[in-house]
């Protein structure tokens, strides 16, 4: 990698944030990555300030705090890139950034398919990438990186040797930072077909063009494979299955049958695809709909299972949504309880930022009691050592899989 030689600060080379008096500077010296337009002194200068700008904050006293990138027209006005008020933000910059992320990964991981850059808590704002073998999806979910997209694909090329990357603009962040929804090929070519991705000895097909977020959650890897212990000589019924996240590892790990239920139609083609490429599609079955229409008529029907998951969407992704969220959780928890066989397991998932590890607990717990069952918590899953947390960023830890016996 190149090393860039670093520039002296000037107030000339780039525009400069202040704090007010009474905001929390503090906060951002000891790492939190956002500084909220409430906490800025915003005039009419820095309100003209393009989206993307590399700046300086500083704290009401003058003192440099940290090199930022701006977005005056999004509530996290401020994203901090590096506590380096001086820092000078280029390819060399993001080469050391990816090179960092690069080398935790490879430590954990035998072959190259998992989350390479989680945004703050990897220390590029707003970025996420996905890896599948020699193709990487991208996610510049923030103003600043969808300016530097050229030098982050360079960057990226250079440290991986990646021959692909692709551009993934569908991320709920750029509509938040006003940016476009225009997916892209920024390096080599897009794959013609689903991308064959191995995990806790199952087979995933990843549609990095055409499937819902990069193409595969790597976050539930950990919890998979926790399933997947639990599943010997089990029938499963795995509830918002995605392309059969939980379903075919529960068929990995021996299950007897696994049945798969979503709304896609396309995304269960992908979890058939998978369990062929397992040789166990004579233990797997799909059913579309929706899912809590699907729940109900289970019921009906008096089926019952020795393992149901259920992994939906987030129902709370901000606070406003927070109590319609918890109803929502609870209702999936009610539910799903009945169709558990004495001693069998339920397992309940939230990819909720707004829904904290108790509030979510207290949704599901409410949920078994309603429908008249006892619970046993076993175990606390969270997303895997690729999608790390950043302690000052409360939003980093998203995940939460609790794993019940009822």
């Amino acid at each position: 990698m190149t090393q860039s030689t670093p520039q002296p600060y000037s107030p000339a080379l780039r525009p400069v944030l202040r704090m007010k008096p009474k905001a929390n500077a503090r906060a951002v010296r000891r790492g939190a990555p956002w500084v909220f337009d409430n906490e800025l002194v915003l005039d009419r200068r820095t309100k003209k300030i393009a989206p993307g700008t590399i700046a300086t904050l500083e704290d009401a006293e003058r003192k440099p705090l940290a090199t930022v990138a701006v977005n005056p027209g999004s509530r996290i006005v401020a994203r901090v890139l590096d506590r380096d008020a001086y820092a000078q933000i280029d390819q060399a910059w993001l080469e050391t950034k990816i090179a960092k992320a690069l080398a935790m990964r490879a430590q954990i991981y035998d072959a190259p398919f998992y989350r390479l850059i989680h945004a703050e808590s990897d220390g590029l704002p707003g970025v996420i990438v996905d890896r599948f073998g020699d193709t990487l999806v991208v996610q510049p979910n923030a103003a600043w990186a969808d300016r530097m997209v050229t030098q982050l694909t360079d960057a990226l090329r250079a440290v991986t040797g990646a021959s692909h990357i692709l551009k993934n603009a569908g991320g709920r962040g750029r509509v938040l930072d006003g940016l476009d929804d225009v997916d892209a090929v920024l390096l080599g070519q897009a794959p013609q077909s689903p991308l064959p991705v191995q995990m806790n000895g199952a087979t995933y097909m990843a549609d990095v063009t055409g499937g819902q977020k990069t193409g595969l959650f790597y976050d539930q890897r950990e919890n998979h494979g926790f399933a997947g212990r639990l599943a010997r000589d089990a029938r499963v019924v795995d509830v918002f299955s995605h392309v059969g996240g939980f379903a075919l590892a529960a068929l990995a790990g021996g299950a007897k049958q696994a049945l798969a239920v979503d709304g896609s139609a396309q995304a269960l083609a992908l979890a058939e695809q998978g369990a062929k490429a397992m040789g166990a599609q004579d233990r797997f079955a799909t059913r579309q709909g929706d899912a809590f229409d699907v729940l109900e008529a289970l019921g009906q029907e008096n089926e019952r299972f020795d393992i149901v998951i259920c992994d939906p969407p987030a129902f709370a992704p901000n606070k406003p949504a927070l109590d319609k969220g918890l109803r929502a959780y609870e209702r999936v928890a009610r539910l799903a309880a009945p169709l558990v066989e004495t001693d069998g397991y339920l397992v309940l998932c939230s990819c909720s930022h707004a829904a904290d590890l108790t509030s979510f607990t207290g949704a599901c717990l409410r949920g078994i009691g309603r429908a008249g069952r006892r619970a046993q918590l076993i175990h606390t899953g969270h997303a895997g050592p690729d999608h790390p947390l950043l302690p000052q960023l409360a939003e980093s830890g998203y995940l939460k899989a609790l794993f019940f016996r009822l």
